[in-house]
């Protein structure tokens, strides 16, 4: 297993899929399943193509920046900032699992919005 080359493919695909190339982040980085545990996102690779697509159409001007990336056995974890219209932000974690072939087939993720004002003075970032 190779962990840079995971880290780096899950970077790759996360941001090609985020910047409105799902199918293409599919064909390059995803084996034959996708498993979604993200509630809000229909599970497999047609799935996640419809939602990133429906993320393009509706909101072209976003942004992410990658924060964090660690890898482990088969997972890799990213830690993101987002900024959406109306400078709507947002900070993720998402997990990727690789199979034997070192393709991503299995993703879960947790998503907080970044609040107006908080009671220390750190990022979530």
């Amino acid at each position: 297993m190779n962990l840079e080359q995971n880290k780096s493919n899950a970077i790759a695909f996360y941001r090609m899929a985020y910047e409105g190339k799902p199918q293409k982040a599919i064909d390059t980085y995803v084996g034959k399943e996708y498993i979604q545990h993200n509630p809000d996102v229909a599970d497999g690779l047609q799935g996640f193509v419809d939602y990133f697509d429906r993320m393009q159409n509706e909101y072209p001007n976003k942004s992410i920046s990658f924060v964090r990336c660690i890898a482990e056995d088969n997972l890799v974890a990213l830690h993101t900032h987002q900024i959406w219209p109306g400078n709507d932000q947002y900070v993720t974690m998402d997990f990727f699992r690789f199979d034997l072939n070192g393709k991503i087939c299995e993703h879960w993720d947790a998503i907080q919005q970044i609040p107006k004002t908080s009671a220390n003075p750190n990022t979530m970032y």
